[in-house]
């Protein structure tokens, strides 16, 4: 009987643990080799990279973080589809194979875009407020407040 609970709480105790949410911690942890190595490539700040990425999905928690790989909640051209407790959804942010092919593909935008490709010419590697407001300003987003929540 005892060994029976045994098991039984060792179970349950694993399964909570597997159910953890990322903390910014851990988010950072996992992803600042794809940061820097993204730095090094293009110029784009690791800290800007990893701000908005744990801003915009929730430190990876995010149901788009989760279930469609995007971390920076970039939309894309064709809906992608999910499932979300047994029922289809359909979603207008874009679906990536891998998380680190979001991060490329927000470093590409920043790099590519001409709304955001300016910021490597006027703004240091050192310089992640600027990048932030700078970024805002080119118009990733809607809300007055997104360059002071991705800095916070």
């Amino acid at each position: 009987m005892k060994k029976l609970l045994l098991v039984t709480l060792f179970a349950i105790f694993s399964f909570a643990a597997s159910a953890q949410k990322n903390t910014s911690q851990s988010y950072i942890e996992q992803f600042k080799d794809n940061a820097i190595s993204i730095m090094h490539e293009t110029g784009v700040p690791a800290s800007i990279v990893l701000a908005v990425a744990m801003h915009e999905s929730g430190n990876g928690n995010s149901t788009i973080a989760t279930k469609l790989n995007n971390q920076f909640g970039i939309k894309g051209g064709k809906s992608s589809v999910y499932y979300k407790k047994k029922k289809k959804v359909r979603s207008a942010y874009k679906k990536y194979d891998s998380v680190l092919e979001s991060f490329q593909d927000f470093a590409r935008i920043m790099t590519e875009r001409k709304q955001f490709s300016h910021l490597g010419n006027k703004f240091t590697q050192y310089d992640y407020k600027s990048w932030a407001k700078g970024i805002q300003r080119s118009g990733y987003c809607s809300s007055k407040k997104w360059a002071s929540q991705v800095i916070a």
